[in-house]
Protein backbone atom coordinates (compact mmCIF):
# COMPACT_ATOMS: atom_id res chain seq x y z
CA UNK A 1 0.00 0.00 0.00
CA UNK A 2 1.00 3.74 -0.91
CA UNK A 3 0.05 6.52 1.23
CA UNK A 4 0.54 10.80 -0.76
CA UNK A 5 0.83 13.47 0.75
CA UNK A 6 1.87 16.88 -0.47
CA UNK A 7 5.35 16.74 -0.26
CA UNK A 8 5.77 12.73 0.37
CA UNK A 9 5.16 9.50 -0.45
CA UNK A 10 4.56 6.94 2.43
CA UNK A 11 5.69 3.20 0.47
CA UNK A 12 6.92 -0.24 1.73
CA UNK A 13 10.46 -0.30 2.57
CA UNK A 14 12.89 -2.41 0.05
CA UNK A 15 16.21 -3.62 0.01
CA UNK A 16 17.18 -1.20 -2.02
CA UNK A 17 16.64 1.55 0.45
CA UNK A 18 19.53 0.31 2.69
CA UNK A 19 21.77 2.78 1.62
CA UNK A 20 19.44 5.65 2.36
CA UNK A 21 18.28 4.18 5.74
CA UNK A 22 22.21 3.66 6.97
CA UNK A 23 22.90 7.48 6.03
CA UNK A 24 20.01 8.81 8.24
CA UNK A 25 19.92 5.68 11.04
CA UNK A 26 23.50 5.73 11.48
CA UNK A 27 23.22 9.12 13.05
CA UNK A 28 23.40 8.59 17.16
CA UNK A 29 21.07 11.42 17.15
CA UNK A 30 17.86 9.19 15.81
CA UNK A 31 17.63 6.29 16.82
CA UNK A 32 18.32 6.32 20.43
CA UNK A 33 16.22 9.15 21.37
CA UNK A 34 13.58 6.76 19.28
CA UNK A 35 14.13 4.06 21.57
CA UNK A 36 16.81 1.73 18.53
CA UNK A 37 20.46 1.55 18.37
CA UNK A 38 22.43 3.02 15.94
CA UNK A 39 22.80 1.19 12.72
CA UNK A 40 26.53 0.22 12.27
CA UNK A 41 26.43 -0.74 8.01
CA UNK A 42 24.44 -0.75 5.10
CA UNK A 43 24.36 -4.69 6.07
CA UNK A 44 22.76 -3.92 9.28
CA UNK A 45 20.08 -1.39 7.73
CA UNK A 46 19.14 -4.15 5.48
CA UNK A 47 19.25 -6.56 8.01
CA UNK A 48 16.50 -3.82 9.66
CA UNK A 49 14.75 -3.21 6.83
CA UNK A 50 13.57 -7.26 6.38
CA UNK A 51 13.36 -7.60 10.17
CA UNK A 52 11.72 -4.74 11.56
CA UNK A 53 10.37 -2.30 8.95
CA UNK A 54 9.17 -4.97 5.98
CA UNK A 55 6.26 -5.25 8.93
CA UNK A 56 2.83 -4.54 7.56
CA UNK A 57 1.88 -0.62 8.05
CA UNK A 58 5.43 0.53 7.80
CA UNK A 59 6.16 3.07 5.55
CA UNK A 60 9.48 4.63 3.93
CA UNK A 61 9.24 8.12 4.24
CA UNK A 62 10.03 9.43 0.71
CA UNK A 63 10.90 12.75 -0.89
CA UNK A 64 8.63 13.39 -3.74
CA UNK A 65 11.47 15.34 -4.88
CA UNK A 66 14.17 12.96 -4.68
CA UNK A 67 12.41 9.71 -4.46
CA UNK A 68 15.00 9.10 -1.62
CA UNK A 69 13.23 7.89 2.09
CA UNK A 70 14.44 10.02 4.60
CA UNK A 71 12.53 8.67 8.15
CA UNK A 72 9.92 6.05 8.71
CA UNK A 73 6.33 5.71 10.16
CA UNK A 74 4.37 3.01 11.16
CA UNK A 75 1.00 2.58 12.04
CA UNK A 76 0.75 -0.56 14.53
CA UNK A 77 -1.12 -2.59 17.19
CA UNK A 78 0.39 -3.83 20.52
CA UNK A 79 3.79 -2.65 19.80
CA UNK A 80 4.75 0.40 22.50
CA UNK A 81 1.22 0.66 23.96
CA UNK A 82 -1.69 -1.70 24.19
CA UNK A 83 -4.55 -0.86 21.87
CA UNK A 84 -7.77 -1.52 21.96
CA UNK A 85 -9.85 -3.56 18.93
CA UNK A 86 -10.60 0.25 17.37
CA UNK A 87 -7.45 1.51 18.03
CA UNK A 88 -3.91 2.08 16.56
CA UNK A 89 -0.50 3.70 17.32
CA UNK A 90 1.66 5.66 15.20
CA UNK A 91 5.61 5.67 15.66
CA UNK A 92 7.77 7.23 13.51
CA UNK A 93 11.87 9.06 12.76
CA UNK A 94 12.97 11.14 10.59
CA UNK A 95 16.48 11.93 9.53
CA UNK A 96 18.30 15.23 11.26
CA UNK A 97 18.91 17.12 7.95
CA UNK A 98 14.98 17.02 7.68
CA UNK A 99 14.31 18.35 11.20
CA UNK A 100 12.23 20.95 11.51
CA UNK A 101 10.81 20.89 7.90
CA UNK A 102 7.21 19.82 8.76
CA UNK A 103 7.54 16.32 7.22
CA UNK A 104 6.96 14.13 10.29
CA UNK A 105 3.32 15.87 10.89
CA UNK A 106 2.78 15.85 7.36
CA UNK A 107 3.19 12.11 7.18
CA UNK A 108 1.91 11.71 10.19
CA UNK A 109 -1.42 13.63 9.81
CA UNK A 110 -1.69 11.22 6.71
CA UNK A 111 -1.44 8.34 8.86
CA UNK A 112 -4.33 9.60 11.02
CA UNK A 113 -6.18 10.23 7.93
CA UNK A 114 -5.95 6.26 6.86
CA UNK A 115 -6.44 5.11 10.24
CA UNK A 116 -9.68 7.05 10.94
CA UNK A 117 -10.91 6.97 7.53
CA UNK A 118 -10.00 3.73 6.77
CA UNK A 119 -9.05 1.20 9.19
CA UNK A 120 -12.17 2.43 10.94
CA UNK A 121 -10.29 3.29 14.33
CA UNK A 122 -11.75 5.22 17.12
CA UNK A 123 -8.52 6.68 18.72
CA UNK A 124 -4.52 6.76 17.92
CA UNK A 125 -1.86 6.80 20.51
CA UNK A 126 1.29 7.62 20.15
CA UNK A 127 3.93 8.36 22.51
CA UNK A 128 7.54 9.68 23.56
CA UNK A 129 10.45 9.16 25.36
CA UNK A 130 11.28 11.70 28.27
CA UNK A 131 13.78 14.36 26.69
CA UNK A 132 12.57 13.70 23.02
CA UNK A 133 11.07 17.34 22.48
CA UNK A 134 11.16 17.47 18.74
CA UNK A 135 8.70 14.17 19.14
CA UNK A 136 6.44 15.85 21.96
CA UNK A 137 6.22 19.06 19.46
CA UNK A 138 5.53 16.73 16.05
CA UNK A 139 2.73 15.13 18.50
CA UNK A 140 1.04 18.21 19.72
CA UNK A 141 1.50 19.84 16.11
CA UNK A 142 -0.79 16.56 15.31
CA UNK A 143 -3.35 16.94 17.77
CA UNK A 144 -2.39 14.38 20.24
CA UNK A 145 -3.13 15.02 23.95
CA UNK A 146 -1.19 13.90 26.84
CA UNK A 147 -2.74 11.03 28.20
CA UNK A 148 -0.38 9.73 31.07
CA UNK A 149 3.35 9.33 31.82
CA UNK A 150 5.06 5.50 32.10
CA UNK A 151 7.96 5.30 34.48
CA UNK A 152 10.96 2.60 34.20
CA UNK A 153 9.42 1.09 31.05
CA UNK A 154 11.29 -1.60 29.21
CA UNK A 155 13.14 -0.32 26.15
CA UNK A 156 14.52 -3.44 24.98
CA UNK A 157 16.19 -2.68 22.05
CA UNK A 158 18.43 -0.17 24.21
CA UNK A 159 18.37 -2.81 26.96
CA UNK A 160 17.10 -0.05 29.95
CA UNK A 161 14.34 1.44 31.60
CA UNK A 162 12.99 4.94 30.35
CA UNK A 163 9.84 7.47 31.10
CA UNK A 164 7.82 7.51 27.89
CA UNK A 165 5.31 9.91 27.99
CA UNK A 166 1.88 8.65 26.05
CA UNK A 167 -0.62 10.95 23.99
CA UNK A 168 -4.05 9.71 22.30
CA UNK A 169 -5.99 11.32 19.75
CA UNK A 170 -10.13 10.55 19.50
CA UNK A 171 -11.45 10.35 15.72
CA UNK A 172 -14.01 13.22 17.30
CA UNK A 173 -11.09 15.36 18.03
CA UNK A 174 -9.51 14.75 14.05
CA UNK A 175 -12.64 15.56 12.57
CA UNK A 176 -12.88 19.25 14.87
CA UNK A 177 -9.48 19.76 13.24
CA UNK A 178 -10.65 19.28 9.98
Amino acid sequence: MILETERLILRPWSDADAEELYRYASDPDIGPIAGWPVHTSVENSREIINSVLSAEGTFAVVLKSTGLPVGSIGIMKNVNIPTGKDEAEIGYWIGKPYWGQGLIPEAVRECQRYCFEELNCKRIWCGYYDGNEKSRRAQQKCGFKYHHTEKNKPCPLMNELRTEHITVLDKEEWIKML
